[in-house]
């Protein structure tokens, strides 16, 4: 991720145009009101609300701020900008989706998975897993999108709620993504707060490990209950569905090996995962037997196989890069207020006053975290999150001695980790349009994001891994 922009700070706003505290809630709780009222009384998608937050935020950026069309046309370009690879990562994991699927890849992990699973095994297995293909490939999007669609797949099979395994599949990828030095919200973490790569890794290290230990523990435990009696013959009858439609075999695993085998290389995500698309429509022509046409139909459309068990054929149903339209206006959408509110110093004033309101090292953390949260509300993606905080609060940090890395973790442990919990933002849409299961759903089981910025605040109260700037050395003067 490279920051093609730098947010505007508090200080840097003219005076005649800085807002208060006041001021800068007011189209914040618009947005709140709007969404509160159009999702959950009148039970409309969040599009239509986040229309009304964009309308009344440029209405108080143009008529109030007295900012010119043009520059909050220009905000609104800023923020999807930052936000573009976002966009172009859903409509590719779409893509991708359908065509590991319609390739035999997504059936032959689920059925080889429901093979040598267990019920009571598997959710701390899912967690495991993902924190290891996430700490190697750089990516909790990508392992998402890919083993997380098929675990989804086998736990059904195993008679595990869907919400469950989407929250150790988030559990396990946020913990491998943030201790990873290829993943890009940790570089951006470290380089807007000038901090040295590994060292932002390494104190992030005892906090992400000790809200990783405990999200296992909570699935280990949570697996022992969730698992009760498999259906005589389930298992067999899922197995017998899928492969009376797909030819299984390992080389349908071709498209996920070359997938990661770039992504372990150092390829980005886009192109990583543009040639797993690829490498899908070549096994779905060559191992399952479509037209060349009919493979590439099914990218653009999407799969609806008909393979006898209901079961199979809902988990198997994809929408292609067409079905991906709905979920990537909502992100445009929840970008543009985002890019409004930053333009206007709305975000600025909220970070400022958050950081002005502490009073120790305590209450710094905290503030941190709430910044960073709010950001990932207001601004609906998760680089904004980190960026705007990471920028404005550095010379608190620098008032109380403390090491940039506390900072550069802070934005991490409660911006990276938080997103997946704002349903209208590029984090929430994007974990929820892959996994299948609304935000609202996963989120009880989604511990590890629960917890991390849990383990901060445990950590900036008690002073547990807060690392403070050695002092400088006085000069020697005079004789010795």
């Amino acid at each position: 991720m490279v920051l093609d922009f730098t947010p505007k700070t508090f200080d840097e706003i003219p005076p005649e145009k800085r807002p208060s505290f006041a001021e800068a809630l007011v189209p914040v709780a618009g947005m709140i009101l709007f969404l509160a009222v159009g999702m959950i009384y009148l039970e409309l998608d969040p599009q239509i609300p986040l229309l009304w937050g964009i309308v009344l935020a440029g209405l108080m950026g143009r008529y109030y701020f007295k900012y010119t069309w043009d520059d909050l046309i220009g905000g609104v370009g800023e923020s999807i900008l930052m936000g573009l690879q976002a966009v172009l990562i859903l409509f590719v994991i779409y893509m991708v989706i359908a065509s590991w699927i319609d390739a035999g890849t997504i059936p032959a992990i689920m059925y080889y998975g429901l093979e040598f699973l267990s019920p009571k095994i598997f959710l701390p297995f899912t967690l495991v897993l993902a924190a290891v293909v996430s700490f190697a490939i750089g990516s909790s999007w990508t392992t998402a999108g890919t083993l997380g669609v098929a675990m989804i797949g086998i736990g059904s099979g195993l008679g595990i709620p869907a919400p469950m395994t989407a929250g150790a599949v988030l559990s396990g990828a946020y913990t491998g993504d943030k201790n990873s030095p290829l993943s890009d919200t940790t570089n951006l973490a470290a380089a807007v707060t000038n901090t040295d790569l590994m060292d932002h890794i390494r104190g992030m290290r005892p906090g992400t490990m000790v809200a990783f230990a405990i999200s296992l523990v909570l699935f280990v435990v949570l697996g022992l209950n969730a698992s009760g009696a498999i259906p005589v013959d389930r298992v067999s009858d899922i197995q017998q569905a899928i492969a009376s439609s797909y030819v299984i075999s390992p080389i349908a695993f071709l498209p996920l090996v070359i997938t990661f085998a770039l992504a372990l290389y150092g390829f980005p995500a886009l192109p990583s995962l543009g040639a797993g698309i690829f490498a899908g429509v070549g096994v779905s022509v060559t191992l399952q037997g479509r037209g060349f046409a009919a493979a590439w139909e099914a990218v653009q459309y999407g799969t609806a196989p008909e393979t006898g068990l209901e079961l199979t054929n809902e988990l198997l149903q994809s929408g292609g890069l067409d079905g991906s339209v709905w979920v990537v206006t909502i992100v445009v959408a929840a970008l543009s207020l985002g890019g409004i509110l930053q333009e206007t110093g709305v975000l600025a004033a909220v970070a400022y006053n958050v950081g002005q309101a502490v009073e120790s090292v305590a209450g710094l953390t905290a503030g941190t975290a709430v910044g960073t949260f709010a950001m990932n509300v207001l601004a609906a993606e998760q680089y904004m999150a980190i960026v705007v905080p990471g920028m404005t609060l550095g010379n608190l940090y620098d008032e109380y001695g403390l090491e940039s890395r506390n900072l550069s973790r802070a934005v991490e442990a409660s911006g990276t980790t938080t997103a997946a919990f704002v349903p209208w933002s590029s984090g929430g849409v994007y974990m929820a349009s892959a996994l299948g299961v609304p935000v609202v759903q996963y989120a009880p089981y989604y511990f590890f994001g629960i917890l991390s910025p849990l383990v901060l605040l445990f950590m900036g109260v008690t002073g547990w891994k807060m690392y403070y700037q050695e002092p400088e050395a006085e000069s020697v003067t005079g004789t010795q």
